[in-house]
């Protein structure tokens, strides 16, 4: 990764962050809650993947036809983010398998 790459991505973070501030108050926070959970359980393409900035459009869109976001996404949040995620790898679901492949080597 050249600097010119740390840049540009640089740049790219913080125009999709200006989206984010741009929402009403109840989006944003929906918004930073389900960037929370993204990085914690961690899809392995996350940072370059259509994720974060999906929702952002998605948001932008319920805005823009006068919704509240929990009308937009239902009320389990959580639900909602996991169902984004449901087919793709995880870093968690990595390291569950690498535990269950250690302990299974370890038993035999």
């Amino acid at each position: 990764m050249s600097i010119q790459d740390i840049i540009e991505g640089k740049k790219q973070w913080r125009a999709h962050m200006a989206r984010v501030k741009a929402l009403p108050p109840d989006y944003q926070i929906v918004y930073k809650e389900l960037q929370k959970y993204f990085f914690k359980v961690g899809p392995v393409d996350l940072p370059d993947g259509p994720l974060l900035p999906g929702i952002v459009d998605f948001f932008e869109e319920g805005v823009a036809s006068g919704k509240g976001v929990l009308e937009l996404i239902g009320d389990d949040v959580a639900a909602f983010a996991d169902d984004l995620i449901k087919d793709s790898p995880t870093y968690a679901a990595i390291y569950q398998e690498s535990l269950a492949k250690k302990n299974g080597a370890a038993g035999k």
